[in-house]
């Protein structure tokens, strides 16, 4: 099969980062393992890792040859599912036990229920049981686009299955649709750091101050590790992510700070002044709400590079809703389109949460492009991300479906390291991508939250 979809999906992507899009010629991508999907997922797969890459193999050229970047597309797919596998221990399941999808009486609803408060949010509305019989049952009597709302208003997480058609005319489709890629503000260069790329580490140095959750920006900071920056996770007391954390949180440090309490808001605000790049995934006006806007960002770390992330875009009715990628998939068509492909009773999502892995590399690629800008001069230090353009960028690269078997991971595809994890033993997919002379890997297992102080090494 020809990977012209990918190249095809490159070059936008490198377009929408300010790159030469002739850098797509330095990419090439092996292998014809490829999962089924209605829509390119393994050419999103290895588009997005090697538009990363190639971020990476330019910042290392310091303006020199750009090294060779290869992509292997069955390791980018299996990366954009799990790339851990404990040896003696088990994940627990990174999905609650009511979240899903449910018939309402006018169409599908899903109920995103995997945060503690998010679940009672939900329960809170429906009012039921907290079993998924009692949820099916209370779900089956309402209107799905009332329940959505509701479940919103309640400060749950819910999305109502529309079509295609449905969300390019929903006014946050429209919003989407007229949105780049990446959205770029020009930020004052700041200071210059007597900081310059290695050519076989080129992130060595860079200090990543990490406020992300589930998924895209962690898959972004993992990446940003793999290359030798030092990234410090924040969360907050008490939060935790069982069932994904041990899968990204390879080469970082986590430590946790209350942003409420000044004394913890002023540790942050340090840590800021010391960061080099700030990747977060809080609603728009969160940061906002604790006196640490953009503007104030940028005032306690001039030119600092700042990417944030959110699920439906930046402009439109829903630039602040709460969201993930699988209720993007519902709200976008694609689980509809998902449902059409397979002749299916029920939605039918993507083989892997593609708009977070996707977009987590993208974020990784700004964050890159915002350092390459550093040192040339320019002024490309913030970018903005969503999910939904990401949805956006598969879908208008649309071919015919494939239904091809894909063989699930086997002991060739992980490296024959053993990864010492706070959990136990593990071993890890071998990197989905090579760059000449430039290796990814990483220098620190993956680690509990907050087993680290709130510090830069």
């Amino acid at each position: 099969m020809t990977d012209l979809i990918a190249h095809l999906i490159l070059k936008d992507i490198l377009a929408a980062l300010n790159l030469p899009t002739a850098l797509a010629n330095r990419v090439t991508f092996d292998g014809c393992d490829r999962l089924p999907s209605c829509l390119p997922v393994p050419d999103l797969a290895v588009a997005s890792i090697g538009a990363a890459c190639a971020a990476v193999a330019t910042l290392a050229a310091a303006g020199g040859q750009v090294a060779h970047v290869s992509v292997d597309y069955r390791l980018a797919s299996l990366w954009f599912g799990w790339s851990i596998r404990p040896d003696g221990w088990a994940m627990p399941s990174p999905w609650d036990a009511i979240a899903g999808d449910y018939q309402a009486c006018d169409g599908w609803i899903k109920l995103h229920t995997n945060a503690p408060h998010h679940r009672a949010a939900a329960l809170s509305v429906l009012a039921c049981e907290p079993t998924r019989e009692a949820v099916a049952v209370a779900v089956a009597a309402r209107h799905a686009d009332a329940l959505e709302a509701a479940v919103i208003a309640a400060g749950g997480c819910a999305a109502k299955l529309m079509s295609p058609a449905e969300w390019a005319a929903h006014p946050q489709g429209l919003a989407v649709a007229n949105e780049s890629i990446v959205l770029w503000n020009d930020a004052a260069s700041g200071e210059r750091r007597d900081w310059q790329p290695l050519p076989d580490r080129p992130l060595a140095g860079i200090r990543v101050l990490d406020l992300t959750r589930v998924l895209a920006g962690p898959v972004a900071t993992r990446f940003l590790a793999g290359f030798g920056a030092e990234v410090l996770r924040i969360d907050p007391p008490g939060w935790d992510e069982p069932g994904v954390i041990p899968e990204v949180s390879l080469g970082k440090r986590c430590a946790r700070l209350d942003m409420r309490q000044p004394a913890d808001r002023d540790t942050f605000t340090q840590l800021l002044a010391g960061a080099d790049i700030l990747v977060h995934g809080y609603r728009a006006d969160a940061l906002d709400r604790l006196g640490l806007g953009a503007a104030a960002r940028q005032v306690i770390r001039p030119g600092l590079i700042d990417v944030s992330l959110n699920a439906y875009g930046h402009g439109g009715p829903w630039a602040n809703r709460r969201g993930f990628d699988s209720l993007v998939q519902f709200s976008s068509g694609i689980a509809a389109e998902g449902m059409t492909w397979r002749g299916a009773n029920a939605p039918v999502s993507l083989p892997v949460q593609a708009l977070d892995h996707a977009t987590g590399y993208l974020i990784a690629a700004a964050a890159i492009r915002g350092l390459i800008a550093r040192l040339s001069g320019e002024g490309l230090t913030c970018a903005r991300l969503s999910l939904a353009r990401t949805a956006t960028l598969l879908s208008d690269h649309q071919t015919y479906p494939d239904d091809r078997s894909f063989v699930p991971a086997h002991e060739s595809d992980y490296v024959n390291t053993i990864e010492p994890t706070d959990w136990g033993p593990a071993r890890r997919l071998r990197p989905p991508a090579a760059i000449n002379g430039i290796p990814m890997q990483w220098e620190r297992p993956a680690a509990r939250l907050g087993s680290s102080t709130a510090t830069w090494d």
